[in-house]
């Protein structure tokens, strides 16, 4: 696994998938697409890995990506001054999807001093939503 870098405000949609490797979100397949503090988009092919058991998306594995991709955007605009833990996720599930590529796209509802709030919609290749969901993010100083 690759070691992540100090600070995520350099980060770049290459590098995030550098710093993927090995970790959960290289086991399910989600590559980085735009990296950014104000959005954050990736991609995964559903496969049957992935499915549980009536054979369609597993709902953790949007809940994952929903939390990865916003966290990675609240770490991208916080840059230097801190990190972010993710502190509530909060995931709907809309469609049924048991194949093809699917999108996430992350964008902040809120940024203050202390919390931030992204939401996280995902897409079929024909744009229809398939989930949705919220993540609150704790910001935390560089000192803990």
């Amino acid at each position: 696994m690759s070691e992540t870098p100090q600070s995520l405000s350099e980060a770049t949609p290459e590098l995030m998938n550098k710093v993927s490797e090995g970790t959960f979100t290289d086991l399910i397949g989600l590559r980085y697409t735009e990296v950014g503090p104000d959005r954050v988009r990736a991609e995964w092919e559903v496969r049957p890995q992935l499915h549980q058991p009536a054979g369609i998306q597993n709902g953790g594995v949007y809940c994952t990506v929903i939390e990865t991709l916003a966290s990675v955007g609240a770490g991208v605009w916080l840059g230097e001054r801190g990190a972010v833990v993710g502190v509530n996720n909060n995931t709907d599930f809309l469609r049924a999807v048991r194949d093809g590529l699917l999108t996430g796209e992350a964008t902040p509802i809120h940024r203050g001093r202390s919390q931030q709030l992204w939401i996280v919609v995902i897409s079929d290749a024909e744009g229809r939503t398939v989930a949705r969901g919220q993540v609150r993010l704790q910001n935390l100083s560089p000192q803990g």
